[in-house]
């Protein structure tokens, strides 16, 4: 690596510093301030109790933020990293020693790549495995968690219904699980019988549920009511939570959601098209990250310091679009026919379909 590389480097890895810690730092700020009624409600909690779940919580939840905010630090950054230079004239000196402008922007684009493949790893690895704390809402207590399930779909086609779940026990409370079947060239399901029981708690050994005085009553069977003590099934105390959120899809990896797809081709669930939908945005957001830099960097290398206010007014105009577009394609993604599914994937790629051509344009303008 040349020595002007790693001066732009340096220069970039400063100013990503500051945004993230900038931009989320303020996303915290608004956040603590606006729900901080909400932390303290548990009069029976000290002070440092509180503290430290305040500090768990957004430590948790800075995942969640870096992904909100992966592609304004990279803009931001950038436009830090020539701004210093344009302000101290380097790129004029860079310019008369015969070295293309295209080539100073050449180790920013390298490091967007790496820290998109960070921003993969935080969606696909680090954010399902904090899911059931990343839905917690300000006033949980960690642990003391209560839920109320109503009708959750499990792998086997069941219906899930509990009026009290208490995570810190893992244990549901006068739990009835409806058994349901599906003939193969069926769309519709059939209730076949319900299971009854005090309590079910859950097995991670067996991988399911232990029943407490179950009783199992098979409609149309004349055995009558049947002692059950297992109910073997994929929801786990750690997926309740985040099924009973709206947003559970968005924590989900991409295992997970093709997972559910499957389910939704079988009729088990229901949304297929906010699967689909989430799906083709995996695989697109990255992208328009990448998309927004390309977009503003030939914008933001101008050798004239007067000009750089502009530059930079210009480009965030530009970023701003982006951000606008890609908003507006993911409100209309899940309202698509599900019967043509690449009229989602449409809406998820209509972003890069406008503003890439932008970049390839402003990368061949530039004056280098």
């Amino acid at each position: 690596m040349k020595i002007l590389d790693r001066y732009v480097a340096k220069n970039f890895l400063i100013g990503y510093a500051i945004a993230f810690c900038v931009l989320i730092g303020l996303r915290m700020i608004i956040d603590l301030f606006v729900n901080l009624d909400e932390f303290t409600e548990h009069s029976n909690l000290s002070t440092m109790a509180v503290m430290k779940y305040i500090v768990v919580f957004y430590a948790v939840n800075c995942t969640l933020y870096f992904r909100e905010f992966a592609g304004m630090i990279t803009v931001v950054a950038a436009s830090f990293s020539f701004s210093k230079m344009v302000h101290s004239n380097e790129l004029v000196a860079v310019m008369a020693s015969g070295v293309s402008l295209k080539r100073v922007i050449a180790p920013i684009v390298i490091l967007a790549l790496l820290l998109t493949g960070v921003l993969v790893i935080d969606q696909e690895f680090v954010i399902p495995s904090l899911a059931d704390q990343l839905v917690r809402s300000h006033d949980d207590i960690p642990g003391q968690e209560i839920y109320t399930i109503k009708f959750i779909n499990d792998g086997n086609g069941s219906l899930i219904c509990s009026g009290r779940f208490d995570v810190g026990t893992s244990t549901l409370f006068t739990p009835t699980i409806v058994t349901r079947r599906k003939e193969a060239d069926s769309y519709i399901w059939e209730a076949t019988g319900r299971i009854d029981a005090e309590k079910a708690v859950y097995n991670s050994k067996a991988k399911g549920w232990d029943l407490i005085n179950g009783r199992f009553f098979e409609i149309g069977s004349l055995k009558g009511v049947q002692p059950i003590a297992f109910y073997a099934s994929d929801i786990t105390p750690n997926v309740i939570p985040i099924m009973l959120k709206s947003e559970h899809k968005t924590l989900l990896s991409w295992k997970q959601l093709s997972a559910l797809v499957k389910q939704a081709e079988q009729g088990k669930i229901k949304d297929a098209r906010e699967l689909y939908s989430q799906k083709h945005f995996r695989v697109t957001e990255p992208i328009i990250n990448l998309v927004m830099l390309m977009v503003c960097l030939p914008i933001l290398v101008c050798r004239d310091p007067k000009a750089m206010k502009s530059a930079v007014t210009i480009s965030f105009a530009m970023v701003g679009g982006c951000f606008i577009v890609t908003f507006i394609c993911k409100m209309l993604a899940p309202e698509a026919n599900i019967s043509n599914f690449y009229q989602i994937g449409f809406y998820a790629w209509l972003p890069i379909f406008i503003f890439f051509p932008i970049a390839l344009i402003e990368l061949d303008s530039m004056k280098t």
